[in-house]
């Protein structure tokens, strides 16, 4: 809505009782030091900025201006309804709370303030070693080792956010602190997709580049006459083709090509000069691991041209002076 009618910001009216339950509710979630921090004072998603000025306010102090200059306001009806966890902490527990604890609320919005400052810290700490520990392929684990236990636990919890596009279970973070500094394999399973360990690197798969493909729907063949994206929904992803002056395959050659699954006895030349061996023995030689395998082998005129993961056969290679290209495989992503 805001969006639509151009609205750059949004003022939410929460204040500071509603700050301490969100840290109790928290804190009984077993929500961490995230967790405690409560709501911020500030946010922005999708371009539009999230106020809260009332947060610093107690309850109190709102309903008397409201009074006090007659405003016409609208009561929620829902904040009565003891099926939500909220109310519920509100209308039976609080109560308690405040008489045994009358600077309740207070208290526990300044332990948010405080959760705020030190989870920025831990954020910060987090980018430093993940610039040490991660890359584009993924996080490697003998830097992710070196790091004090505490250290790994925040770096992984960080890393791992920023695949998901939300934080990690702490199930999933206690699984991994315990199996990935023993195991030299390894893959677990995530309602969004898939973490994989190879050589020393934890990556992630996005869920639709997981999916199983289905072979009848596959493409047989594609006509590539000029650089760009080609999409192959039925492989389930991009051919990308890109203009190079040398080391690159003649776009004449591509005119029609075949698309292959793998099917066994395949031959590949790595280089001018080296002879070709078997898929199986590239792959394993340049560690290029099963998943990052998938997609279709490219053939023209019987010749294989193109292999996902490996790249051109060395077969195929143009001379300089004669329109080149290259090729590249991009499975399609979750985003």
């Amino acid at each position: 809505m805001a969006t639509e009618q151009g609205a750059g910001i949004v003022l939410l009216a929460h204040h500071r009782l509603d700050q301490a339950e969100t840290v109790l509710i928290q804190a009984l979630r077993g929500g961490g030091v995230a967790g405690l921090s409560g709501m911020p004072r500030e946010a922005e998603r999708d371009g539009v900025r999230w106020l809260r000025p009332w947060l610093a306010r107690a309850p109190e102090e709102i309903a008397g201006y409201v009074r006090r200059h007659r405003l016409h306001h609208i009561e929620d009806e829902s904040n009565a309804d003891p099926r939500f966890a909220r109310n519920r902490l509100r209308l039976e527990v609080w109560p308690s709370i405040v008489q045994a604890f009358p600077a309740a609320q207070t208290t526990l919005a300044d332990t948010a303030a405080w959760a705020q400052e030190a989870t920025a810290c831990l954020d910060e700490l987090a980018a430093l070693d993940l610039s040490a520990a991660a890359s584009a392929k993924g996080l490697s684990v003998p830097a992710w080792l070196v790091l004090s236990v505490a250290r790994r636990s925040n770096v992984l919890r960080q890393w791992l956010r920023g695949q998901f596009r939300q934080p990690a279970p702490a199930s999933l973070v206690s699984r991994l602190m315990e199996e990935l500094g023993g195991a030299r394999q390894g893959r677990w399973e995530h309602e969004r997709g898939r973490l994989r360990l190879h050589r020393g690197i934890l990556s992630w798969t996005p869920a639709a580049a997981d999916e199983p493909l289905r072979r009848g729907d596959r493409e047989a063949s594609l006509g590539l006459r000029r650089a760009g994206r080609h999409a192959l929904p039925g492989w389930g992803g991009h051919l990308v083709v890109s203009r190079v002056g040398e080391g690159g395959v003649p776009l004449a050659w591509l005119g029609h090509v075949e698309l292959r699954a793998r099917s066994g006895g395949e031959q590949f030349q790595a280089g001018i000069g080296r002879p070709p061996r078997s898929l199986k023995k590239q792959y394993q030689a340049q560690g290029v691991p099963a998943w990052e395998r998938d997609g279709p082998l490219l053939y023209s005129g019987g010749q294989l041209v193109y292999v996902p993961g490996l790249g051109l056969d060395a077969r195929v290679i143009g001379l300089p002076g004669q329109p080149l290209v290259s090729l590249r495989w991009e499975p399609s992503a979750a985003g």
